[in-house]
């Protein structure tokens, strides 16, 4: 038995050594410039939020009655809102909320799906009752499934991260167990059981490195579907907490006063367009990188 029939085929973005290259990665991502730009924004997006106590000019919370629905100034970048809060301090709190939910639940529905996913691909009697659960979640969109599991509990970020990574497992499930199901037929893995191999050994040596690059693309789309969904839950008064400034909660407040002062809904909205569009040019450009093969034929 050849080497090369034990090892298993090459994980994707594999180098001319047949060795999945982190530099090879890095450099075919930095030549694609439109992910650089946006994960350079997605970047200043980020350091924004976690920074939002110093940059901010405001309290979020902080109410004045005498600058009531201001439109933007030097005082105010962004104006005001119904009760006098500055809407930039506002957004910028917003962004804490939006990028702690997509990362939350990205890193949370990737690491049980694919618990889920490789149990599921590997063993075939977990696979017949699983993948009907995962079928029958997948019939309900993400959205309502979200919002039915967030009518069961109270409002709060750790529910809403909760509910939306629940939504988002099946997904997540169903591509691991793709791959799986690819790999677990082929010659390098039937050579690893005839030596005696123990099946969980099977699973992280020869299996788990080649989900790790569509997971890692994957990621990236969950991130910003989850952003979204957060923003819809809150708009609806279904998700994060009325007084959070989330992004969704800003555009849920100022819809009401749409036709006088439409910068209420504009800003939170722009800034939610443009991070979910940054995090999907990021995962475009990932997917790119991490397989070359598939770029080229695009």
């Amino acid at each position: 038995m050849s080497v090369d029939a034990l090892n298993g085929p090459a994980p994707i973005a594999a180098d001319e050594n047949g060795v999945l290259s982190r530099s090879g990665v890095l450099r075919r991502l930095a030549r694609d410039k439109v992910a650089v730009v946006a994960a350079l924004l997605l970047t200043t997006i980020g350091l924004a939020a976690i920074f939002a106590p110093l940059v901010a000019p405001y309290d979020p919370y902080l109410t004045d009655l005498t600058k009531v629905m201001q439109p933007p100034s030097a005082e105010h970048w962004f104006g005001t809102d119904s009760i006098g809060r500055d809407i930039y301090s506002r957004v910028l709190y917003g962004a804490r909320v939006s990028l702690l939910v997509g990362a939350s639940v990205a890193v949370l529905s990737t690491l049980i799906g694919l618990i889920i996913g490789l149990l599921s691909g590997f063993y075939r009697a977990v696979d017949a009752i699983v993948m009907r659960v995962m079928d029958g979640m997948m019939s309900i969109p993400p959205i309502l499934l979200a919002i039915a599991l967030m009518a069961l509990t109270r409002a709060s970020i750790q529910n809403v991260i909760l509910a939306i990574t629940i939504a988002e497992i099946p997904r997540v499930t169903r591509l691991v167990r793709g791959v799986v199901l690819s790999l677990r037929e082929q010659p390098f893995v039937e050579a690893a059981r005839a030596i005696g191999t123990r099946n969980w050994r099977i699973m992280a040596r020869h299996i788990l490195p080649n989900t790790v690059a569509p997971l890692i693309v994957q990621a990236t789309y969950i991130c910003a579907s989850a952003i979204i969904t957060e923003a819809i839950l809150s708009f609806l008064g279904a998700g994060t907490p009325p007084n959070i400034p989330s992004w969704g909660n800003i555009i849920a407040e100022g819809r009401t006063f749409f036709l006088v002062s439409a910068y209420i809904i504009l800003i939170p909205g722009a800034f939610l367009s443009i991070t979910v569009l940054a995090v999907n040019l990021v995962g475009d450009g990932l997917r790119d990188a991490l397989d070359p093969r598939l770029a080229r034929r695009m």
